[in-house]
């Protein structure tokens, strides 16, 4: 593999309606794994497609030395396409096809060209991500989210690219899948810049590139020595802003006691030239030196309570602005021994075959239960969900619900009307609540002034979660039943947290579908179960 590399030269980038991404951005990559890590919104999915060429910059330049291979979040994938069509080696395999049934002519030779072994390579590719009982000619209307994942970066593998972006690759991986993306960019010799909310994926990248308030700050180790070390600078940037306001407070202090001192001393002389009896030319002349003396003192002062206030300016740009959401959600909490779902022998098809075992499921969902699904990719966690909530149903046994309400967040994210702002969406989900309660609980979500305002389809993927949370877990009535798939896709690790803290919160039961295992011990999981082969069992 040749030398690799990316250069980004005073990169700027502003979209139509004139909302800056970046201006004159200058960084570089190089061989080995970075990590490209940011608050959602700051623009690091607009950098990798600036850099795979699917945006054009307003000036600057990126170079790219090698060849490309580029992972996007949303693969832009038709349902009708096979496995061979994704991996683009159908036309090759259909010559080869073509030549064992003995046509030899011009065509099917050049169609094949030096890819004599294309059939082995891309079982090959599938078999290292886990996707060796996948068959070329399956269509993807077949696979699941996560599979579908896995088989976009055999695709860009199997090229062999010198430089390789991917934009949040294990969203939708579960355990299995995961560990054999790991193993595979382990083994990766080229260039790799990848953004993730992966925290185990992270720490097995070289350095952490940090994209913030417009520029990219290297560091170097993998996101646990990243983190230690931010840390670190804000545990020290928070002790030089209480050093620098306390120096304030003195200097300011010291500036009102000197005035304070120079007014009585003012006082004092002009009663002590009256008694004096002196000339009114030399008494004038004494009180104006004694007033250019304070002047002057004074002066000195203010420039002290300047050099301080600069000096709290500097410590507060240091400080790192990452608001935790804060909530009391009372409304949501549910008796300990109240049934909220009761589903006996749950069977469904899905693309012609049994979803669940011959039996079906069994599932009783009681009081405050906090959930963590969990299984191989395809197995039916995401059916499952949609079978509690209701929004398809069982071909065969039972399902009863409590009559409180069952909230469904899909991986999708797509409860919001796209076209109304967050405040109009929540006035959908709570028409009873005030213009002010609206605008108090927006707040607690973080959305302040006028970004409240803000259309959904214009929102990060971050704060896209936090509006929906806000409309479900403040809408009338409050749910007593909460369902998350993948929740933390596509969220920087801020939002993960933010998640986390409305979790926490919330007194109902929920039933969470995520492979993040750092996610699920930080919400305090009470009970895990496992769908595999059609089978969901505890533990």
């Amino acid at each position: 593999m040749s030398p690799s590399s990316i250069v980004c030269s005073n990169l700027s980038f502003a979209w139509p309606d004139e909302t800056v991404v970046f201006a004159d951005l200058t960084a570089s990559f190089g061989a080995g794994r970075t990590g490209l890590v940011a608050p959602n919104g700051a623009g690091k999915s607009t950098l990798l497609r600036l850099i795979a060429g699917q945006l054009q910059p307003s000036s600057g330049s990126v170079t790219v030395a090698g060849t490309l291979g580029y992972l996007p979040q949303t693969l832009p994938l038709a349902a009708h396409l096979t496995v061979a069509d994704v991996l683009r080696v159908a036309p090759v395999i259909e010559a080869l096809n073509a030549l064992a049934a003995g046509d030899a002519g011009d065509a099917v030779f050049t169609a094949i060209g030096d890819d004599w072994d294309i059939e082995d390579r891309a079982r090959a590719e599938l078999d290292r991500l886990g996707l060796g009982h996948v068959d070329l000619d399956r269509r993807l209307e077949t696979l699941s989210g996560g599979e579908v994942v896995s088989l976009g970066l055999a695709a860009q593998l199997l090229t062999r690219p010198d430089v390789l972006l991917l934009d949040e690759p294990t969203n939708n991986l579960d355990a299995d899948a995961r560990h054999a993306l790991y193993a595979a960019l382990d083994e990766y010799p080229g260039t790799l810049l990848l953004v993730s909310h992966d925290r185990a994926l992270l720490d097995r990248t070289d350095r952490i590139a940090e994209l913030y308030r417009g520029d990219i700050v290297f560091y170097g180790g993998n996101f646990t020595a990243y983190r230690d070390t931010v840390d670190q600078e804000q545990r020290a940037a928070e002790s030089e802003m209480r050093n620098a306001e306390q120096q304030l407070k003195r200097e300011k202090r010291q500036m009102q006691e000197a005035r304070e001192r120079a007014a009585r001393r003012s006082n004092a002389a002009a009663r002590n030239l009256s008694d004096a009896g002196l000339p009114k030319i030399i008494a004038g002349a004494r009180k104006r030196r004694a007033q250019e003396s304070a002047g002057k003192a004074d002066d000195v002062h203010a420039k002290r309570v300047d050099e301080a206030r600069a000096r709290v300016n500097g410590a507060e740009r240091s400080l790192r602005d990452d608001d935790a959401i804060v909530l009391e959600l009372p409304e949501t909490g549910v008796p300990a021994g109240r049934t909220l779902f009761a589903g006996k022998g749950l069977r469904l098809r899905r693309d012609g075959r049994e979803l669940f075992a011959d039996n079906g499921i069994d599932l009783v969902i009681r009081g405050s239960e906090r959930i963590a699904l969990t299984g191989p990719n395809g197995a039916g966690k995401s059916t499952l969900l949609r079978l509690i909530a209701g929004t398809v149903g069982p071909e065969a046994g039972s399902a009863q619900r409590a009559d409180g309400r069952i909230a469904y967040i899909s991986q999708r994210l797509d409860l919001l009307d796209d076209d109304l702002s967050v405040a109009d969406n929540l006035a959908r989900f709570a028409p009873e609540m005030t213009v002010t309660r609206s605008r108090h609980l927006l707040a607690q979500f973080l959305f302040h002034g006028d970004r409240i305002h803000l259309p959904v389809a214009a929102l990060s993927g971050g704060e896209r979660l936090r509006a929906t949370l806000a409309c479900v877990l403040y809408g009338e009535p409050a749910p007593q039943l909460l369902l998350l798939d993948e929740p933390t896709n596509n969220l920087d690790l801020v939002s993960v947290g933010q998640l986390e803290s409305a979790l926490n919160a919330y007194r109902g039961a929920f039933v969470v579908v995520s492979h993040d295992e750092r996610f699920l011990t930080q919400i305090d999981v009470h009970r895990r179960l496992r769908l595999a082969d059609g089978v969901l069992v505890e533990g």
